[in-house]
């Protein structure tokens, strides 16, 4: 295949993977975009992290809401747990990798925030731990994960939420969480501040 037909497969391939998608993920979406609404408006606020590709998108997501997605309205309280490299490799190097989000959830995360969990695999330690220090905080969590959901469903409790993407390859899972955050600060924008042109 040249490189012509292979960059148009791909573009095809990711354009199928969201429409395969949209009937399951349209109402979780939704119910997870619902969950921030409430947050932000009792004044509580939303950590993100993930690693890799994921910690880009933890840090798009909260970019997005600190400053502005589509329309102009206050900044809403969001922070990656992602972009300290002081705080990320102390933490490391301390103690073990596995626990770079965990500690700072259980430093920064009061009861009502929300932890925006994001693992393609749903396997990742620090994201698992991350979890679990979440709920030690009295906190929600929402996890975009994808193929089974890995290890992330035995650790989320009552009243979080589970952003599955059906596809198995990891890039395809990628862009449907971009597209999934961009779904997110739409919802958060027109539910909090009024839909505007």
């Amino acid at each position: 295949m040249d490189a012509i037909s292979r960059i148009q497969q791909t573009f095809k391939d990711s354009a199928r993977t969201k429409l395969d998608a949209v009937e399951t993920l349209a109402p979780v979406i939704a119910d997870g975009a619902s969950l921030l609404v409430q947050q932000l408006l009792n004044g509580n606020k939303i950590l993100t992290c993930g690693n890799g590709g994921s910690a880009a998108d933890a840090q798009h997501f909260s970019s997005e809401l600190l400053n502005r997605f589509e329309m102009e309205r206050p900044g809403l309280p969001a922070v990656a747990l992602t972009t300290d490299s002081s705080t990320l490799t102390s933490i490391a190097n301390d103690y073990h990798y596995e626990d770079v989000f965990a500690k700072q959830v259980r430093a920064l995360g009061q009861a009502g925030d929300i932890l925006l969990a994001i693992s393609t695999s749903g396997n990742s330690p620090s994201i698992i731990n991350a979890i679990d220090a979440a709920h030690e905080r009295d906190m929600k969590v929402i996890a975009l994960s994808g193929r089974n959901g890995g290890e992330i469903p035995a650790h989320l409790e009552e009243g979080d939420v589970e952003i599955r993407v059906p596809a198995e390859s990891t890039a395809r899972i990628q862009e449907v969480h971009l597209l999934t955050i961009h779904c997110l600060c739409e919802q958060i924008d027109q539910q909090i501040f009024g839909h505007k042109e």
